[in-house]
């Protein structure tokens, strides 16, 4: 069982800037990775950005540019960064950290911190 702590998150003005942090309870980057996700109105929970082991990055286009997520000064510490952040940034943002497995994967989540961006 991983556990994943959640900070950050909050109001901001657009073109404002935030920082979400997870933390997760063992080091994931041994073998998977950590990313995270956002359920924003009206849409299905999509992927922000990620991060592996090896540092390489993936991120959702509409972010690319203005987030960066990073891993922090342990290893099982992960941040997300977001500079001028839209209206649309609006949302929960779950912290994900996972790994695959032979038959399947191991896909734990934190319990999501509301970004709210006013115009």
């Amino acid at each position: 069982q991983v556990r994943l702590l959640e900070s950050g998150g909050g109001l901001v003005q657009a073109g404002g800037s935030l920082r979400l942090s997870c933390t997760a309870s063992r080091n994931i980057f041994s073998q998977g990775r950590m990313a995270y996700y956002r359920q924003t109105p009206g849409k299905q929970r999509e992927l922000v950005a990620d991060i592996t082991s090896d540092d390489t990055t993936n991120y959702l286009d509409a972010v690319k540019g203005r987030f960066t997520i990073s891993k922090g000064n342990a290893e099982n510490m992960i941040h997300l960064y977001m500079n001028n952040l839209k209206p649309e940034d609006t949302g929960v943002y779950f912290c994900f950290a996972g790994w695959a497995v032979e038959d399947g994967s191991y896909d734990y989540w934190g319990q999501g911190t509301q970004v709210t961006v006013s115009s």
